[in-house]
């Protein structure tokens, strides 16, 4: 699985690639009201403690904060709502069966621009131990000092 997301990234969560494994990644829509979208133009979204769950078939997102727009006024939400994500109902369904059945959970990883519409990337993960996360810290420690000497030796 690659880590990167679409260029016109506005917002990534790197915390979710040191604390899980990336099984596979979805695509989703997002529910957003006009003022969001203004602030999500500016940057201003923050991706790190957030997490999916499905609800009565439907899959919402918890503990995104989008903050509010200065410019807005009355139309401003609340910064930390739940919002509403846009799937079809039959990946929904399956995306539920397997946070069920095999642990999974269900964590944002990306927040993106396609066209003029706002994506959010979608990961099945699966929680890493503390072994696990020094494991993949000592990996890429041993590679960066690879390139480090790679390049030294070629000047």
């Amino acid at each position: 699985m690659a880590k990167t997301a679409p260029d016109n990234t506005i917002a990534q969560n790197k915390k979710a690639y040191h604390d899980y494994f990336v099984i596979e990644s979805f695509e989703a829509g997002i529910e957003l009201c006009g003022t969001e979208v203004k602030s999500i133009r500016q940057g201003r979204v923050n991706l790190k403690d957030a997490w999916c769950t499905v609800e009565k078939g439907e899959l919402f997102v918890k503990g995104m904060h989008i903050s509010p727009y200065e410019q807005g006024n009355i139309f401003n939400r609340d910064p930390m709502r739940v919002r509403r994500l846009l799937m079809h109902r039959r990946e929904i369904m399956r995306l539920f069966g397997q946070v069920k059945q095999e642990g999974y959970s269900l964590i944002p990883l990306a927040l993106y621009f396609k066209g003029s519409r706002v994506k959010l990337k979608l990961g099945m993960c699966k929680g890493k131990k503390n072994y696990d996360k020094r494991a993949d810290m000592a990996e890429k420690s041993a590679k960066r000092d690879i390139e480090r000497a790679i390049k030294a030796r070629n000047q």
